[in-house]
C-alpha cells in the first residue's frame, strides 16, 4: 500500500485534495483529527494538546487496513511536528521518534497559490510563505520523498494525479 500525505500551510486545499484523491482511486482516507479536536476545546490549544492530537492521528492512520493500493493522509505527524516548532520552538520527543520510522510513505506538499480563506482555526493568513519553506526544508532534511502540487481547482487534482501515477 501507498500513503500518500497532503502537508503545507494553512489553507492550500489539503482536505479537498485528499477527499478528491481518494475518490479518484476509490481508496481510504484519514481526515486530519487536529480540526475535530480544536472544534470542543474550550481554550486556545496548548503544545500539550498537540502531543495528543499526534497521538490520535498516528492511531487513525494505524487503524486503516486496506487491501486498495493508496492510502491518503491529511496530514501526519510531520505536521503535528512542524506545528509544534513553529508555535512553540519545540518537539515532543513521541513526536520526533514515530517521524523517523514512517518512510513508507509520499509527501505531497501543497504550494499557496491558492487564495486565503478565513476559518476560526486558520492563524497565519500572513506567514504562509514562511511555513511552506518550513515545510519544504523539514522534507528535505529529514529525507522524505515529496513534490510540490499547485494549481487551481481542476488543474491542482490533475497535477497531483500525474505525481501519484509517477510515483
Amino acid at each position: 500500500m501507498k500513503k500518500i500525505v497532503l502537508v503545507g500551510p494553512e489553507s492550500t486545499g489539503k482536505s479537498t485534495l485528499t477527499k478528491e484523491l481518494a475518490a479518484h482511486f476509490e481508496a481510504p482516507y484519514v481526515t486530519e483529527y487536529a480540526r475535530k479536536y480544536i472544534e470542543y476545546l474550550d481554550r486556545d490549544y496548548t503544545q500539550e494538546d498537540i502531543l495528543k492530537i499526534a497521538k490520535k492521528q498516528y492511531q487513525l492512520e494505524k487503524k486503516i487496513s486496506t487491501s486498495n493500493s493508496y492510502l491518503f493522509l491529511d496530514t501526519d505527524l510531520l505536521v503535528c511536528k512542524v506545528w509544534s516548532e513553529y508555535k512553540y520552538q519545540n518537539c515532543d520527543d513521541w513526536i520526533l521518534s514515530r517521524i523517523e520510522n514512517e518512510i513508507d510513505r509520499h509527501y505531497l506538499l501543497c504550494d499557496i497559490d491558492l487564495n486565503w480563506e478565513y476559518d476560526s482555526q486558520r492563524e497565519h493568513p500572513n506567514n504562509r510563505k514562511e511555513i511552506f519553506e518550513i515545510y519544504k526544508r523539514e522534507l528535505s532534511e529529514l529525507n522524505l520523498s515529496f513534490q510540490i502540487v499547485s494549481g487551481y481547482k481542476h488543474e491542482r487534482i490533475n497535477n497531483a494525479l500525474a505525481i501519484i501515477k509517477n510515483f
